[in-house]
């Protein structure tokens, strides 16, 4: 099974090496990493998306702890949670064949983010299922590159209905 990780370390050298070691070293499968700082610049936030049985989780959550500069390990796979990931997706195009990439982008919404008189580039954003898909209908065009962020997380914090921010601000 998939599992999103999250993770709150400290900002500095080495960090992420250790992390990726970790992985490659107990032999667990590391499928995405994606680390940036966070609204703390002593802190970073990485995501890691992972596979395994509940054992194999177990021990790499247990080992993430052990390391000096992590704060905090949450698996998100079983929180309410937001996932993105983004994809620049560089397509082989002619004159004839833009109004149907045009729409594909549309369906997905996605963004043209260059144009050649032979290329596009697009950038799609969502989970990890919508930018499959996007990929998966773009490949008939001729796909020339690809890269891809992997998967950014946070765990939702609100997780009733939506309020109805309309009379709130009616009555302000």
């Amino acid at each position: 099974m998939r599992h999103t990780i999250s993770l709150l370390v400290e900002n500095k050298f080495g960090v992420l090496a250790r992390i990726s070691n970790l992985f490659s070293g107990k032999g667990y499968n590391l499928d995405s990493i994606c680390v940036g700082e966070t609204e703390t610049p002593e802190l970073s936030r990485m995501t890691i998306m992972t596979s395994g049985d509940d054992m194999v989780i177990e021990q790499i959550i247990k080992q993430l702890n052990r390391l000096i500069n992590v704060i905090k390990v949450t698996d998100l796979t079983f929180d309410e949670h937001v996932n993105r990931e983004l994809a620049l997706i560089k397509l082989s195009c002619t004159a004839s064949m833009r109004n149907s990439i045009i729409q594909i982008v549309e369906i997905f919404q996605a963004k043209i983010v260059d144009i050649s008189p032979r290329t596009l580039t697009i950038e799609v954003t969502g989970g990890h299922k919508k930018v499959e898909a996007c990929i998966n209908m773009l490949q008939p065009f001729g796909i020339r590159e690809i890269a891809r962020t992997g998967t950014t997380a946070l765990k939702r914090e609100y997780s009733g209905s939506s309020p109805d921010w309309s009379a709130a601000r009616a009555s302000a």
